[in-house]
């Protein structure tokens, strides 16, 4: 008969409720309205503006359903705005509106103190966390080794902060 898991030291369970944590502090200490994945999307489209929603899911590591979701409440709610690319018409194009930009510039500072609580981190250990690049892209299941640069790294800082 197969042993039962201990939880506590199961992979899938540990990373589902950093997860938890990390959304009940976002809403203490950040917002309560705007997401951490829809400040991801503002904050990205304020450091690469003119952009399609295929590009901005792979700055910010969301899927393009969560994406599209994203981008139609921003858009509702006049934090960016939608262009049809003059040079290709089938593409639309994305940027921060004048709202989206002042709503980022809001939730900056907070969003900084709370990236620097790591509830039941050792210092140390957080500290590792946060030099580390975003995780290689996977395409069916192997690595992508296309964002991996010269010195192996993976590619430009994570977008988020």
């Amino acid at each position: 008969m197969a042993r039962d898991l201990d939880l506590q030291h199961y992979i899938g369970h540990l990373i589902r409720r950093a997860e938890q944590v990390h959304t009940a502090l976002w809403s203490r200490h950040v917002s309560r309205d705007i997401t951490s994945q829809q400040f991801a999307v503002l904050n990205t489209l304020s450091r690469k503006a003119d952009i399609d929603q295929r590009t901005l899911a792979r700055l910010t590591s969301l899927d393009r359903s969560t994406i599209n979701v994203i981008v139609r409440r921003l858009s509702d709610q006049h934090y960016l705005s939608q262009v049809r690319d003059e040079d290709d018409r089938r593409r639309t194009l994305l940027r921060l509106t004048d709202a989206g930009a002042a709503l980022l510039a809001s939730l900056i500072p907070p969003a900084r103190r709370d990236q620097r609580t790591a509830p039941g981190l050792p210092p140390r250990r957080a500290a590792a966390c946060h030099r580390r690049g975003p995780p290689p892209h996977r395409a069916h299941g192997r690595r992508d080794h296309s964002r991996r640069s010269v010195d192996g790294s993976w590619g430009p800082e994570p977008t988020i902060w």
